[in-house]
């Protein structure tokens, strides 16, 4: 099964990115959503069906480490 894809997306860089180190940029589309790093856009991004990225989300909110 292939990936969606994600090329024309409206990348959006994460409120929990650094200034200068640590970015990310997420996007979403009716399919799922995708994560990759803001200096390395050429190395693709990961993807995610909406199930995935919510339970992602849910499990990064409360992690208690924060």
């Amino acid at each position: 099964m292939n990936a969606p894809s994600f090329d024309a997306a409206d990348w959006r860089k994460s409120s929990y990115s650094g200034r200068n180190t640590n970015c990310v940029e997420v996007a979403e589309s009716a399919v799922g959503n995708a994560m990759r790093d803001t200096k390395h856009r050429d190395l693709g991004a990961l993807t995610f069906p909406g199930p995935e990225w919510r339970a992602f989300l849910n499990t990064a909110q409360s992690d208690p480490r924060k």
